[in-house]
Formats: structure tokens, sequence, C-alpha cells
């Protein structure tokens, strides 16, 4: 399967926010049409316990879980990675897949910007912003997130799948 717009980014330790040193973010630019459908599409690939709102003006990430964003309105400036990281713009359609100890952090945004998030499996999410009192123990957390069985987009096979698996292959 190839996207057009795939963009793969690997994001080392910070000193504040980890990442995750096995698996890239993955971006779809323009991924889904009819954002309408956003949630429905992570929910038929088992992406669940989703939400629509913003995100975050601060530095966070999740240790526990993968998160899928989807653009569903508007446009953002994003970082990614805390604050040696990568900045972005996304917009409507667009996806990121995050794994598991990602920083992410909204700069700017339209005033339409909105986002559907979801996580595998419908996996509740905890959330640090970077204290490092936390990272003996997010560091052990991140590494023992199991892969998502499917693609939030394009289901099996899908370039989570592929690119993951191949980067926890290679660790």
């Amino acid at each position: 399967m190839e996207i057009d717009r795939l963009k793969i980014y690997y994001l080392e330790d910070d000193g504040n926010i980890p990442n995750n040193p096995d698996l890239p973010v993955l971006i779809y630019r323009n991924a889904v049409k009819d954002t309408a459908e956003m949630e429905e599409i992570f929910h038929l690939n088992q992406w669940m316990n989703s939400w629509i709102n913003g995100i975050h003006d601060y530095h966070h990430y999740h240790s526990n879980t993968h998160e899928v964003l989807g653009v569903v309105s508007g446009d953002a400036s994003v970082k990614l990675g805390g604050e040696k990281g990568v900045e972005l713009t996304i917009s409507k359609g667009d996806v990121i897949i995050l794994p598991a100890g990602t920083g992410h952090k909204k700069l700017s945004s339209s005033t339409d910007f909105k986002v559907a998030g979801a996580y595998p499996d419908g996996a509740d999410f905890n959330m640090y912003e970077g204290s490092l009192k936390d990272r003996p123990q997010v560091l052990i957390d991140i590494k023992n997130v199991p892969l998502p069985e499917f693609d939030p987009v394009y289901g099996n096979g899908g370039p989570v799948n592929k690119y993951w698996l191949q980067s926890r292959t290679r660790a």
C-alpha cells in the first residue's frame, strides 16, 4: 500500500520528553476526505475511546498508549517531540499517529481547528508533561506498550503495521 503523502519522523529523547526510540511518528497528509467520518474510520480499525476537541497548548505525552489525531477541521501549527522537536502545519484531512511517549503541543491554530483522537483497542491514556521525576517509570511503560493490530486509517497491512513492525524488529 502506497500513500502519496506519507511523512515519517524519528524523534530523539529531548531530555524532558522521552519520545519513542523504536517507533516513528507517521503523518498521512490529506488521508481522510470526508472528515465527518474520521472517528468512524478509527473505530472500524479498532482505535477507540475517541474524542473531538483540540490539542493542548503545552508539551505532553502518553506513556501507556499510542494515539492517533485526525484533523476534522481547520489547521494548526504543532510541535512534536518537545522543545527540540519538529514544527509542522497540519490541515483538515491530515492524520498523525503518535507512538507512546511522543510529545505534542499546539502552537497556534485557526478558530475552527478540531481533531479527532483515539487509542488502540480503546485504551485509557495517562498524561505527562516531561517531569524528570516521572522518567524512570515512563521509559519502562513506553517500551511495554504493545503494537496495535491495525492501522487507524488503512486497517490491516497499513503503514503502522509496516513501519512500526520493522522498527520494533530492528530494536
